[in-house]
Formats: structure tokens, sequence, C-alpha cells
């Protein structure tokens, strides 16, 4: 069995989609380590030869690295697809089987799925602005506007999925603390008890939170651990007083959470943005 393996993304726009793919899958081969790089825009086969012949050969010495690809065009295809790799075309794999069961043939043309329309970014634009304006508790009157509104103790991860939500998906998102005054007395104010309908509680586990807040904040009440113990405890007897679906932020990614909270809440990612930027 191989115990290191070099993996390189080749793509023709910004790489994140076969960066994904290809993530997904080699983490399935835990005992192999790999050494990923990526190679986004790669629109000439000028370009595709000077980083083939200068770089993935070049550092390969015959061990044939793995290659992800959705690259369109079939000249630079042609420059990667060559016996000294492994080449893993995810475009082909989708567009030949569609083009079969459709009875149709695809456009084929590199950057088309990022193309977007002046409403997307407007929409995008208009949904950071609303998530920077409601971040932590900010002007929770205007929240009948927000199209999610995550609620949690401090250092739960509030912030960065609303950030994530409004800039990747175009959605309108608050996020409120819950500080010691609403935890010790259980309730929430007004402009959350007006629009539970769009709000989702995000919880943690204790070590969790721990060692979040004690690199912020080492040898304070707010990181001890008997702390975090109580203040998870207390949130989620609000969560479940007032009838909020809850996720858990311990041991998930950003794009988990986020796809949970949309889910939760029956929000659709397409609603929001017609056009995803791969």
């Amino acid at each position: 069995m191989k115990t290191s393996k070099n993996v390189y993304y080749i793509s023709d726009g910004t790489g994140i989609l076969i960066n994904n793919l290809g993530k997904a899958l080699i983490c399935q081969f835990p005992a192999i380590n790999f050494n990923e790089e990526k190679f986004p825009f790669i629109t000439t086969v000028a370009k595709s030869k000077k980083i083939m012949d200068d770089y993935i050969l070049k550092h390969s010495a015959g061990r044939r690295p793995l290659i992800f690809s959705t690259i369109i065009n079939p000249e630079i295809i042609a420059v990667f697809n060559v016996p000294e790799v492994e080449f893993f075309d995810a475009y082909a794999f989708f567009l030949e089987r569609l083009e079969t069961c459709l009875d149709a043939k695809a456009l084929r043309l590199p950057g088309f799925s990022r193309k977007v329309t002046g409403v997307d970014i407007d929409r995008r634009v208009e949904a950071i602005h609303y998530c920077l304006e409601h971040d932590d508790g900010s002007k929770t009157s205007e929240y009948n506007m927000a199209d999610a509104i995550i609620i949690g103790v401090s250092r739960a991860g509030k912030t960065p999925i609303s950030v994530y939500m409004a800039s990747q998906m175009g959605m309108k998102t608050a996020n409120f603390p819950l500080t010691h005054r609403f935890l010790s007395e259980y309730y929430l104010p007004d402009g959350l008890l007006r629009n539970l309908k769009r709000s989702t509680g995000l919880t943690t586990t204790p070590e969790f939170l721990h060692n979040v807040r004690k690199k912020r904040y080492p040898g304070s009440n707010y990181a001890k651990l008997t702390t975090c113990k109580d203040e998870i405890k207390q949130a989620e007897q609000i969560f479940h007083k007032y009838h909020i679906p809850v996720i858990s932020s311990a041991g998930k990614s950003i794009e988990e959470m986020a796809t949970q909270i949309t889910q939760e809440l029956n929000l659709s990612k397409i609603t929001f943005m017609s056009h995803i930027e791969l």
C-alpha cells in the first residue's frame, strides 16, 4: 500500500468544486499521507504545459501523482491526461452519462457555471450588509427581515456561520448571543420572540467551548469548563422552552452547520442564489 501520494486539483475556474470533491474522496484513505496542491484558472495550453512539465512531473519522480480536474477544454485536458499520472476528469464522467440519459449535447463551455446575474450579485451584497449590521445581537427590531437567525452562547460559532450563509448562500443572517442576563432569566427579547420561526439554536460540547474560550481568555472564569457546562445547559433549556430547533457545532465544518440550518428552517440555497460559483 502507498504511504504517500501527491494530489493536484486542476481547474479553469476557482477550483473550489474539484478541491472539495477530491478531498471528499481521498479522506476515505486515512492511512495515506496526501500532499495536495491546487492550480486554479488554467485556461491556456501554454500555462498547462508549464505546470505539467515544470512542476507536476518534475516533483512526481515517477510516482504517478493524482490529478483531479474540472477542465472543459479538450486541448488542455490532453496535456494533463498522460500515462505518467492518474487523471480523474470529474466533468467527463458526469457529462457523458448526462448526455446519454438526456439525449442532448452539453455546452461544454469553460466557466459557464460561474456566470452570475446582477440580481444575484445585488442579493449577495445585500445579505452581507445585513449580516454585518445584525451581528452579535444588533438591531433585533429588524429581525423580521432576516432569512435566518442563529442563537447561542458566546464563542459557539454564530458569526462565522452567519457570514458564510450571507456571502456564499445569499441569505440575510443575524446572530444573537445568549449573555448571562438571558441565560439566568431563561428568556429572549421581543425581537426574537416575534421571529422564532426564523431562528435556530446553536450548541456545542462543554469541552469544545472551553478549548475555544481559553485560547482567547486563558485563566478566566468565562473560559472555565464549569462555566461552559452551565451556559450550554441553560441555553439548551431556553431552546427547549421556545421550541427552537438546535444543531451542534462540535466537530463540524461551517459548511455543514450552514446546510443544517437551511434544512431546519426549510430554506433552499437555490431560492437565494440561482447561479452558484464553482
